[in-house]
């Protein structure tokens, strides 16, 4: 999983969503296996079905020069990835968010659509904090639908994300109820 170059706001999104349109390119066992993963610098655990791999770089995001941690894995045709930076700043919190969806909606060609309230025990209280689904297509023309959660932890935003033409509703519900905030 790559993260490619990312100089300004809206283009961190662009980075998780290039890189997940990548992974969908890219090989891993079509069965799902699930498992806990806790990753590191973070303060989130997420069941992922199949084993990640993890990649950070420092990018541009809510006009912050910060550190993106991304961790993903495909498994059939969907990219399970779970991407968190801390922006040290509250302020800049919302605007990072707002950032991240924003990129990926734009990065697809497709409008985003609010399926529902992103709710971990834990987090921080955000008005972005939500569920949203995009359908549109890859660089190379193939349909994909996106669906992603958006939450914060104090300064610390984060995009869980699966995407595939097709992805299975209970594997996207497993793997968005298996998210948690660690005490």
């Amino acid at each position: 999983m790559q993260l490619s170059h990312l100089l300004r706001g809206r283009r961190a999104a662009r980075v998780l969503s290039l890189g997940l349109a990548g992974s969908v390119l890219a090989g891993c066992a079509p069965a799902l296996d699930w498992r806990e993963i806790r990753p590191d610098g973070s303060d989130a655990v997420a069941m992922f079905p199949c084993k990640p791999t993890t990649d950070a770089r420092m990018v541009s995001l809510a006009g912050a020069r910060v550190r993106m941690v991304l961790v993903a894995c495909r498994a059939g045709d969907v990219t399970w990835a779970l991407a968190f930076a801390d922006m040290a700043d509250p302020a800049k919190v919302t605007q990072a968010l707002q950032d991240l969806r924003a990129s990926n909606a734009g990065n697809l060609g497709g409008t985003p659509t609010v399926t529902g309230p992103m709710q971990l025990a834990g987090m921080t209280p955000n008005p972005q904090s939500e569920r949203v689904q995009v359908r549109g297509r890859l660089p190379g023309g193939e349909a994909v639908r996106l669906e992603s959660g958006f939450f914060a932890r104090g300064t610390r935003v984060y995009q869980a994300t699966a995407m595939g033409q097709a992805p299975d509703a209970e594997a996207v519900a497993t793997f968005f109820d298996g998210l948690k905030l660690r005490p």
